[in-house]
């Protein structure tokens, strides 16, 4: 792709991961087409001179509206899309309501599909574009409470790898980024999802109150970690996804990730789900 005048269309672009990878893009000469899921930050993003939409992976005609403005804005030549906006409903499988598990796949999955189908055959007359997912070492590695956000992660991680394959030989190049822990608002948001989705009542009737009581008091701290980075960390693997000759298949991001992929490979089931224990129990 030439230097100048390329173009990526952004989602989650709020806060965190989103935003920062809108400002960096911008900064190397990418005309940026950035958007949120609600129409308060998608003003924001205007006044901070961004070309800026409202798309919510939950809204199938924000998509579609959004994805026929970007496109019609560059004459139908769409270099690069980065997925990025999703949510985590945290808590035990066995305490997640259906209609919670649905709507976050709705926002986590479904949507991104949505989206991607739509650049695709624009990227396929152009003769190529980049695919970015913003994944996590949630979508190949299980954690306890964390099962409904973990099979979104694991489902985009099989549906990304097959479009790969998919679209070999198209000049459409499709990548994984793999964050482990980010310093964003994804913990507040996730606790704002449990009061919606699980809230006093689902608490009060779960066999796992005391560790929900537990991890709520540590993640209302917001501690950061030993290994937590900042979202720029996310940001240098999209710039190489979407800028290099060569685009890498997996980017890791931080140690956690790099180390659960080793154990991953190397460990077996019973070792890798004792290590897995261990790591969410450390939490509490």
């Amino acid at each position: 792709m030439a230097k100048q005048n390329r173009t990526i269309l952004i989602t989650g672009c709020s806060s965190g991961i989103g935003l920062e990878a809108a400002r960096l893009l911008r900064g190397r000469n990418w005309r940026v087409f950035a958007s949120a899921r609600k129409e308060s930050d998608v003003e924001v993003l205007k006044e901070q001179g961004f070309e800026a939409f409202l798309l919510d992976y939950e809204d199938p005609d924000s998509i579609r509206e959004t994805a026929e403005a970007v496109l019609s804005l560059c004459d139908g030549k769409l270099d690069a899309l980065f997925n990025n906006g999703a949510y985590a409903v945290p808590g035990a499988l066995e305490d997640m309501p259906v209609d919670a598990l649905r709507t976050l796949f709705e926002a986590n999955f479904i949507g991104w599909h949505d989206l991607t189908q739509r650049v695709i055959p624009a990227m396929r007359t152009a003769g190529g574009g980049r695919i970015a997912q913003c994944s996590s070492v949630l979508g190949f590695v299980a954690l306890k409470y964390r099962g409904a956000y973990t099979a979104s992660k694991f489902a985009l991680e099989g549906y990304t790898d097959t479009l790969r394959q998919e679209l070999k030989g198209s000049g459409i190049h499709v990548s994984l980024i793999e964050p482990g822990p980010i310093d964003t608002r994804f913990t507040p948001n996730a606790l704002a999802q449990f009061d919606k989705w699980i809230g006093p009542e689902g608490l009060e009737r779960s066999e796992h109150r005391k560790t929900y009581e537990k991890r709520r008091i540590r993640m209302e701290a917001g501690e950061p970690g030993p290994f937590k980075l900042p979202s720029s960390a996310v940001v240098k693997r999209l710039i190489h996804a979407v800028e290099a000759k060569r685009p890498k298949a997996r980017y890791f991001v931080t140690v956690p990730t790099s180390v659960m992929a080793v154990a991953k490979r190397v460990l077996p089931t019973s070792l890798m789900d004792r290590l897995c224990i261990r790591a969410a129990d450390a939490e509490e």
